[in-house]
């Protein structure tokens, strides 16, 4: 049996777990200021143009300054991962998995370092920023052995005096472009992904997690990773974000953000450049408007816990939070008066001293959340928060708004932050009536001791990723694959053993005997 490292997360109950993480979190604050190059062809080069990483919860804290690649930098590394491609191809699967082992190995041995950095450079609260940790270990070792798996292709029948093959080869050089939201997980899973299936990347991260992300590319170069592999160019998506995706040499894009984004990213690359002799793939996750659905005979306390949890984990900053509450009418009110006490306990403030809420990335998150609370007070009702501080950090108390119309644009338009909206539902198929209406179908949970309505619900509650009787949030590498349907993007299933073969290409031969 395998044990994944979800299983194994940390428990910050326990006093020498405390200790660990602040010390942790010591040594992290200890490295602040410091300067990280763009890294090209295993050439670390700085530039005058810097990205300032700021601490979302303190913005007068400087976590460090990393260098911008602009389009000329860019191209640098498209030659070098162009020409590292040729070599890396050919090396034999189970030894570009065994560096992804090694790299779970030390990621293992500074599990609280690389959570500290989160902690501090996206704002993430201590469980957040461990189990974002736990899932990158994950992403690892699961793309390692399931490479392993894939490495001798699939048999085929072979008629008399002839022999068969179809194998997998890799697709070439991939553009990787990962969020801030899970800014070790994602971007490692989607890098690693990519590396391990015999490609050669450029890695562009979220501005406002860069430093994670050197950190990552330091910890790959530890672990054996040649140079030339994992190409490192942080930068601005309108300059050399759009130049990547529009290469003629660019295999693939593997995107995780914005559905704005996604869908643009998407129809830029599906235009072929000259030069260009492929159509590019294109990996994309993008957004989610997810419902958590409380059926009529639901345990109630589940529920509300489902509810609560699923929507304000991480500021709500989740493509899979649960942003959206249906609730059959005749519990409703009971449902909505619980989740708003229970709202009321979580605690807001600086996730270094251990709050449960930390702050929301940046003030343009900030300034948008905001907005979207004030159109929910003219839709709904106001249950609980709605206020917003960001003279310090960008703090925003979790929000109830109640009494919403199934179409109202708090019920359709992912925002992001910790705001949660409240249905009413007649019956069992007005449940699923709104648990469909949105343009996404990410993840979604539905609560119900009705053995009817849960196969029901299976089949007919449209999402990716669908959780019964639990909340909606967390899937976990190797149990619970994910990925969406709809504008959520193209179901990739990260964490799931299709997910490699999207970053290769299958070869057939037959050999007449």
């Amino acid at each position: 049996m395998i044990t994944y490292s979800h299983e194994l997360e940390t428990d910050f109950t326990i006093e020498k777990n405390k200790l660990a993480f602040r010390e942790a979190i010591a040594y992290v604050e200890s490295q602040f200021g410091k300067d990280y190059p763009v890294v090209i062809g295993g050439e670390k080069i700085f530039t005058e143009d810097k990205i300032v990483s700021k601490n979302p919860a303190n913005k007068e804290e400087v976590i460090g300054h990393v260098s911008k690649a602009n389009k000329e930098l860019a191209e640098q590394a498209m030659q070098a991962a162009l020409e590292t491609f040729e070599t890396w191809k050919k090396w034999k699967p189970e030894h570009r998995a065994n560096i992804l082992f090694k790299a779970a190995a030390i990621l293992k041995r500074r599990k609280h370092e690389f959570s500290a950095w989160m902690v501090k450079e996206a704002g993430k609260p201590w469980a957040e920023a461990d189990a974002d940790t736990a899932e990158a270990i994950d992403f690892l070792e699961y793309y390692g052995r399931q490479m392993l798996r894939l490495q001798d292709g699939v048999p085929m029948v072979n008629r008399e005096g002839e022999f068969n093959q179809y194998n997998y080869i890799p697709l070439g050089v991939g553009i990787i472009i990962s969020p801030f939201n899970f800014p070790l997980a994602i971007m490692a899973g989607t890098t690693v992904a990519a590396i391990v299936t015999g490609n050669t990347v450029l890695l562009k991260p979220a501005n406002t997690t860069a430093i994670i992300a050197a950190k990552f590319v330091e910890l790959m170069d530890e672990a054996g990773l040649p140079k030339g592999i994992l190409n490192f160019v942080p930068g601005s998506g309108a300059e050399i974000g759009d130049y990547l995706v529009d290469h003629p040499k660019t295999r693939f894009v593997s995107f995780t953000g914005s559905r704005e984004v996604g869908c643009r990213i998407y129809e830029r690359a599906a235009k072929v450049h000259p030069g260009q002799k492929w159509l590019k793939r294109v990996i994309a996750e993008m957004g989610g408007k997810d419902t958590v659905v409380v059926d009529k005979d639901a345990d109630i306390d589940l529920a509300v816990n489902s509810i609560v949890y699923s929507a304000f984990g991480f500021a709500g900053q989740k493509c899979s939070a649960g942003s959206r509450a249906v609730v059959h009418q005749d519990i409703y009110d009971e449902v909505l008066e619980k989740a708003v006490a229970l709202t009321k306990t979580l605690t807001v403030g600086n996730p270094a001293d251990g709050a449960y809420m930390g702050p929301v990335i940046d003030d343009k998150s900030f300034k948008k959340i905001m907005s979207y609370i004030e159109i929910g007070k003219q839709e709904g009702k106001l249950m609980t928060g709605g206020e917003g501080n960001d003279s310090n950090g960008y703090f925003i108390q979790p929000t109830i708004i109640a009494d919403l119309d199934q179409d109202a644009r708090l019920m359709q338009e992912e925002i992001f932050g910790p705001v949660l909206a409240f249905c009413k539902a007649r019956d069992f198929d007005h449940e699923m009536e709104i648990a469909n209406n949105t343009d996404y179908g990410l993840t979604g949970a539905f609560l119900s001791k009705n053995r009817e309505h849960i196969e029901r619900a299976r089949d007919e509650f449209h999402v990716g990723n669908l959780y019964i009787n639990t909340k909606c949030t967390g899937a976990v590498v190797g149990h619970q694959p994910f990925g969406g349907f709809n504008m959520s993007g193209t179901d990739s299933k990260a964490g799931g053993p299709d997910y490699l073969v999207l970053h290769m290409q299958a070869k057939s031969t037959s050999e007449k005997l």
